[in-house]
């Protein structure tokens, strides 16, 4: 066998994956800094009657917002209390 051929070889393919690596994580950061531009901007939109989803998928109305905590009109007459942070979209 040829030793130098194998070693070769194998520095070749660490360095592909090093490189592949390193493309992977650049786009990881790139989407990861857009998502939290995005949350960051719809926490800044939240406003007293806008009609939301949040994280659980059910749909309401803000009826008050106090600090962290919003409360939410899901069906007429039935308020909750949510996190802001659970808030998936806002409208």
């Amino acid at each position: 066998m040829n030793w130098e051929v194998i070693l070769w070889t194998c520095a070749t393919i660490a360095v592909l994956l090093i490189i592949v690596a390193l493309i992977v994580s650049i786009l990881s950061a790139r989407n990861m800094r857009r998502s939290r531009e995005r949350m960051a901007q719809l926490q800044s939109d939240i406003k007293v009657g806008a009609s939301i989803m949040f994280a659980g998928g059910i749909y309401g109305t803000i009826v008050k917002i106090k600090d962290d905590l919003i409360d939410v009109e899901v069906s007429k007459g039935v308020v909750i209390q949510i996190s802001r942070y659970s808030i998936q979209t806002a409208e």
